[in-house]
């Protein structure tokens, strides 16, 4: 088939590559958003996906929005008859739905219907899943809410952060994303509509979601920094200024400590929640890099009885 891809962030690579290696399909062009401020200077950057397509020699569309009509007419002219989508990043008008003879297929991180939105790693580390994976599905104008081509499954281990398991589901669903394309070719595979049931949202998650709640129990309060990390990062207050914790890890058998209380040994520093103590590993404090939380609590100098989260 002649494909145009759609697609923005690094995790939207390894799609692009699979579907530039299998050789029974032809890439024709790539849809990413425009190049936006990135860095101290603010200076414009390419999408990764746009740079690989470049790096490929590929025509890059970069609409400011789907619906422009020069986007709609150079889509048209392409003439693509499936168009694969991860993680574009735009919505989609009925317009441009339309001009594709298979449609657009969307790989997306969750078993649908688990975890539509647009953060479902995060939301099923936060949320405590056992399993996870990717689906290939055919986007209609409702939220992820099209019929599915196909599923790949992943285990979340129990130290996944959202970076962790994004990564391993970005290569194992650029596998099942090309397979559907083949699927979708050659009349083998059928799209089926999802369940009514076990429908879950998985909106963005920002800076104020991931404010930790110390009086939460351990194992939410591990899985909070870990659905968090890398972005928008857990944080939480200490002396009236921001901490970021990046790693985690409950300790049960530290039942001493109140809701946010600190206690710094000279390798450990533990802190107390709604059910047992959890040792911070790695923090970033405000305007500062990452360390070990042991060497920021020795530069702090924590004092008996000091809290986090005020």
């Amino acid at each position: 088939m002649k494909l145009v891809f759609a697609g923005t962030p690094e995790v939207a690579v390894p799609a692009l590559d699979a579907l530039l290696a299998s050789g029974r399909h032809e890439v024709a062009a790539v849809v990413t958003r425009p190049d936006a401020p990135a860095g101290r200077g603010r200076r414009l950057v390419a999408s990764p996906v746009a740079d690989r397509a470049e790096e490929a020699g590929i025509e890059v569309l970069k609409p400011a929005k789907p619906k422009d009509p020069e986007f709609l007419e150079r889509l048209r002219e392409i003439g693509p008859d499936c168009c694969p989508v991860v993680a574009y990043g735009a919505l989609l008008p009925r317009v441009a739905l339309d001009i594709p003879a298979h449609g657009w297929v969307n790989l997306h991180f969750s078993l649908l219907p688990a975890w539509r939105g647009a953060a479902p790693v995060q939301h099923a580390i936060m949320a405590g899943d056992e399993i996870t994976g990717a689906s290939t599905f055919l986007i209609e104008e409702g939220l992820d809410s099209g019929p599915v081509y196909g599923t790949v499954t992943e285990e979340i281990r129990a130290t996944d952060t959202s970076g962790d398991l994004l990564t391993r589901l970005a290569f194992a669903g650029a596998g099942l994303l090309s397979a559907t394309m083949d699927g979708i070719e050659d009349g083998t595979l059928k799209a089926v509509p999802q369940p009514a049931d076990g429908i879950s949202l998985a909106p963005k998650v920002n800076v104020e979601d991931a404010h930790l709640d110390w009086s939460a129990p351990a194992l939410r309060v591990d899985r909070m920094v870990r659905g968090c990390t890398p972005a928008p990062g857990a944080w939480t207050t200490f002396r009236g200024e921001r901490l970021k914790l990046i790693q985690v890890t409950p300790v049960p058998d530290r039942t001493d400590l109140a809701p946010g209380q600190i206690a710094a040994g000279k390798n450990n520093v533990y802190v107390g929640t709604g059910s047992y103590g959890v040792e911070l590993l790695w923090v970033q404090a405000q305007g500062k890099k990452p360390m070990r939380a042991a060497d920021w609590a020795r530069g702090v100098r924590i004092g008996e009885g000091e809290r986090l989260g005020g």
